[in-house]
């Protein structure tokens, strides 16, 4: 059941889908439903530029909401997934989760996880955990004027965010042997398929498809795919089917349109969420979410650091303006919301401004210059 303020922003952004691409955005479950802080008539949020080119695609999003008057107040925290040695990096990732907690809303960079087997663990998934935000939402759209192999994708992707094979629990329990545990329980996956149902309800979709191993992993996947058909009963409207993980990806990438709402364990949206943002066009143009019951958190849905061009002024900022276009209808800022999204549309379908990733020359501070431009027409 969705709650009185969910199920109004969801009718708003329902009567705006045909004119603004990504409205049907956002909905949460009623025992989600939090009041962030606002204060002299702003909102206070949390920002968290990230590491590799978070800081430049981060500065893009503050110019653009400060140019069109957005009632926010940025608290921004600088963290790091790369440890210092000095203990800075952990201080710093405690006080952007209380800065979290308080604020109850944010906007995200992706932190850098080392590969190495002497790195900590993935700041990105103990913050999630903490936070228990446990519902990852990646929206997979094509966006008018920008060509891609596949046409009409629209699709979104949500995964359970705190547990599975991202539980954190391994070990070698004799040199050359690790065990690593994947945790699946009724419970939250009964709370993720429940969230699932309830966001296809509020935004006009129509099928969800759960995702899933459990030919070969017949307890943990088993579980996950019968707690999502017995919840699929509560919800006789929508039509329900369930596909396997490798299966999945193929469809993905062959025929994408048959998807609307796919639910999915942790690591399986992970890998989906990557191949979804290659169908429309890379990472930087998919934004996405981390719903729970006391913070949300926006972020690209495609979880991309883009290390190798940091500081080179070549970063895509839309997947990061799109998610926190997210943000502010979470908030009920429609009006704020649309005009930047629609300012964003108007650049990329006109090809005239692109970053190098879309196949143009433009620097990450001529694309944020356009679409200033461009909210300034509308």
């Amino acid at each position: 059941m969705l709650s009185r303020g969910s199920a109004r922003t969801a009718q708003l952004l329902r009567g705006a889908a045909g004119q603004h691409q990504f409205a049907r955005s956002l909905a949460t479950v009623q025992s989600d439903i939090f009041k962030p802080a606002k204060f002299g008539g702003k909102y206070t949020v949390t920002l968290i530029p990230g590491d590799g080119i978070g800081a430049e695609v981060a500065e893009s999003v503050k110019t653009i909401f400060k140019a069109d008057n957005v009632p926010i107040e940025w608290e921004q925290v600088e963290v790091s997934g790369i440890i210092d040695g000095a203990g800075r990096t952990e201080d710093a990732f405690r006080e952007s989760v209380a800065s979290l907690k308080r604020n109850k809303l944010g906007l995200k960079g992706i932190l850098h996880t080392p590969i190495s087997r002497s790195g900590h663990q993935s700041f990105n998934v103990a913050m999630r955990q903490e936070l228990d935000i446990y519902a990852s939402i990646s929206l997979i759209k094509n966006i008018p004027g920008y060509e891609t192999r596949h046409k009409d994708v629209d699709l979104c992707i949500i995964r359970e965010n705190t547990e599975g094979e991202y539980s954190g629990l391994e070990h070698q329990s004799v040199p050359g042997v690790v065990e690593s545990l994947k945790i699946i329980t009724r419970a939250k996956s009964e709370r993720i398929a429940k969230f699932a149902f309830s966001f296809a309800l509020a935004n006009g979709r129509s099928k969800v498809t759960c995702i899933h191993k459990a030919n070969i992993m017949k307890l943990a996947d088993g579980l996950f795919r019968s707690t999502f058909h017995n919840v699929a009963k509560e919800y006789p409207t929508l039509e329900v089917n369930d596909m396997i993980v490798d299966n999945a990806s193929m469809q993905a990438v062959s025929r994408p349109q048959q998807f609307d709402v796919m639910v999915m364990p942790n690591l399986y949206g992970g890998i989906l969420s990557n191949i979804g943002a290659a169908l429309v066009g890379g990472p930087g143009i998919v934004p996405g979410c981390n719903m729970g019951r006391d913070v949300a958190v926006f972020e690209p849905g495609c979880r991309h650091v883009g290390l190798d061009i940091k500081g080179k002024d070549q970063a895509n900022p839309t997947a990061m303006i799109l998610s926190g276009s997210m943000l502010l209808r979470h908030l009920g800022l429609d009006d704020h919301a649309n005009r930047i999204s629609k300012a964003i549309y108007a650049v990329i379908a006109e090809g005239k401004v692109r970053t190098r990733d879309m196949g143009g020359e433009s620097t990450t501070h001529e694309f944020t210059k356009a679409i200033l431009d461009k909210m300034e027409a509308i």
